[in-house]
């Protein structure tokens, strides 16, 4: 009797079972990519990474949270939004962190423990939905296990895995649809996660086409057309005002544009013309890239080419199941494999490829997981992958700065406490027609600092940022003497002390002196020592807070 009633269970729970055990191999694989590096999860330290972006959406979430919108603005060189206080992202990217904080708080650690928890439930509900068999179970535990960027970025308060774990969810949701049932609650919840993919990141569009493709494609008449034509527009009107009122202006324009605008200057025969040189020097340079990821492990460079691999994977996937007539997984494929040709387009005409290559690990995520649904003789395709990720990441991208954790440190610990309990003391937000410039920080980038202070500084362990250099003073009588200059990165990482609310302005050192009487924000923190501190003090400005190599003053 008892063997009948645990056959049963088995039966009726086998899928959760399987899904569960199968969610928690990315916390263990986040546990072990801590562990290699010295450390355990709780010791993630953000103020202790180099990668400024997530000061901004760490501060962000801080504001929403606890007024609803930040009150300071957010911006770079002072610009902001032309309503309330974004950067130039748009705020519907940190939309699960907000929920996340708004449910169990927010603290330096949130955004790390929403990434994992997000990811293991995307895990979770795509086996639950697809019912991947045992060996695709195996495969795709390898390829996970492999990708190690997943960890580095599950450990960051980097809004990339959010991406990830949203399409994730939205590819179960599409191969379910195709694969087990076509229902309408399927295809609803697909298309309710692409549009919020979009409003998170216009390229991903490029998703929300498919479910809104198969809604007209197995709709009946008129109807579902017009749906899906009002989604669309309704989607890119709503990026178009998110964008136009709620981002601030960024340094440069986000995107290149100058390829378009050849074609209205110079005619459609030069424009396509640029368009081809413009791909073609591209190119050139990503294959540089990636030739150095395998040489190097640079960290672009590893991601175009197992970008460029899974994109032959797709294609090949596709023509496969033309030949078969296996038009379910025809659509699946064909459709990675025209958004990864569409993306890669895109990342050379608008993107600059360092900074660009980083989109591209959504595209990498979600393949993985269609990849390991591959069925093939004795899964060849999904072998050659996992050899490439264990040759990219295990062997060389692992060696590299991009994949190393920022653990706490006593010292760093204690430095931020400090800074924390002065510009609380400080520091006074005010309320009265937030936002403004009056809850506004500037963080001057770097400054120029002479060698004779540089080398007085007593805590020469926070100098990484320093580049070396010299200047030309010309002394009385007109002649020249060499005088060393060396410039300096502002510690920025200070700034998670602000209080919450506040907004940061980055703001590059020669805007700062350009503008210097006429600077808008209240607060500004800069190099101790440098050029724009000796400003500051001639100015008369209070000073906040000073601590070794950093300093924080108020323009009254």
């Amino acid at each position: 009797m008892w063997k009948n009633k645990a056959l049963a269970f088995y039966r009726r729970f086998r899928w959760p079972c399987k899904a569960a055990i199968m969610s928690l191999l990315p916390l263990i694989c986040c546990m072990a990519y801590c562990a290699m590096q010295g450390g355990t999860i709780r010791e993630v330290y953000l103020p202790a990474c180099d990668w400024n972006d997530e000061l901004f959406y760490y501060k962000q979430v801080e504001g929403i949270l606890g007024y609803g919108f930040p009150q300071g603005y957010f911006g770079f060189n002072e610009s902001h939004a032309l309503r309330l206080s974004f950067a130039a992202w748009s705020p519907v990217l940190v939309l699960p962190w907000v929920l996340w904080g708004l449910a169990f708080g927010w603290n330096l650690m949130s955004p790390v423990y929403c990434n994992i928890a997000l990811f293991l439930f995307a895990t979770f509900c795509f086996v639950l939905l697809v019912r991947p068999s045992n060996r695709q179970l195996g495969i795709l535990a390898l390829l996970q296990a492999l990708f190690l960027p997943f960890y580095r970025y599950m450990l960051s308060a980097m809004p990339e895995v959010l991406c990830f774990s949203l399409l994730i969810l939205f590819y179960g949701l599409v191969a379910s649809y195709l694969k087990r049932g076509r229902k309408a609650w399927k295809l609803g919840l697909s298309v309710a996660l692409g549009v919020l993919l979009t409003l998170m990141r216009p390229y991903l569009v490029l998703f929300l086409l498919l479910p809104l493709g198969l809604w007209i494609g197995w709709g009946k008449g008129w109807k579902s057309k017009a749906g899906a034509a009002l989604v669309l527009a309704g989607t890119a009107a709503c990026y178009v005002l998110i964008k136009h009122y709620l981002g601030a202006e960024y340094f440069t324009p986000l995107f290149k544009t100058d390829w378009l605008e050849k074609f209205f200057e110079d005619g459609v025969w030069t424009g396509c013309r640029n368009v081809l040189a413009t791909l073609w020097y591209q190119g050139k340079d990503m294959c540089f890239r990636t030739l150095e990821g395998f040489r190097s492990g640079l960290a672009e460079g590893t991601y175009f080419a197992s970008y460029l691999v899974m994109l032959l994977l797709f294609l090949w996937q596709a023509l496969y199941s033309w030949r078969r007539k296996q038009w379910e997984d025809l659509i699946l494929y064909g459709h990675m494999a025209l958004s990864f040709v569409a993306m890669l387009a895109a990342l050379l005409l608008m993107y600059k490829l360092t900074e660009g290559s980083k989109h591209l690990l959504t595209f990498l995520a979600a393949g993985l997981f269609l990849v390991s649904l591959m069925e093939t003789r004795f899964f060849k395709k999904a072998m050659v992958l996992g050899a490439l990720f264990a040759f990219l990441f295990a062997g060389k991208w692992w060696n590299v700065a991009d994949a190393r954790l920022p653990f706490v440190s006593e010292e760093r610990q204690q430095k931020l406490e400090a800074w924390q309990d002065a510009l609380d003391r400080e520091l006074e937000l005010e309320r009265d027609g937030a936002p403004s410039f009056q809850n506004v920080a500037i963080w001057v980038f770097d400054d120029e600092i002479s060698g004779a202070v540089l080398a007085g500084m007593e805590d020469g362990a926070d100098q990484e940022g320093v580049v070396g250099g010299s200047a030309q003073v010309v002394m009385e009588g007109g002649d020249a003497q060499s005088v060393d200059r060396r410039k300096v990165q502002t510690d920025w990482r200070m700034l998670y002390a602000l209080p919450k609310g506040f907004g940061i302005s980055c703001c590059y050192r020669e805007y700062v002196i350009e503008h210097f009487e006429g600077l808008k924000s209240r607060y500004l923190m800069v190099a101790a020592g440098g050029t724009i501190d000796g400003l500051c003090r001639d100015a008369g400005w209070r000073e906040v807070f000073r601590l070794e190599d950093a300093v924080m003053f108020a323009r009254y």
